[in-house]
């Protein structure tokens, strides 16, 4: 459970953020803002970051204490 919890904290953030820098970097370049994609984007790039931090970080910890 605390597995789910954490990925929808990440979720939720990341979408926050996402939000954020895309409207003011979409403002700064004068470019088009889509919040939806940008926000699903966001999504997937941050879970898969931080599961594969994760992931490597555990592998790490088991070879290394052997």
């Amino acid at each position: 459970m605390k597995w789910l919890e954490s990925n929808l904290v990440v979720i939720f953030w990341s979408v926050i953020f996402g939000e954020v820098v895309g409207y003011i970097g979409g403002t700064l370049e004068q470019m088009t803002w889509k919040p939806l994609q940008l926000g699903i984007l966001m999504a997937v790039v941050a879970v898969v970051a931080v599961n594969g931090i994760a992931l490597l970080s555990r592998d790490d910890q088991a070879s290394s204490e052997k």
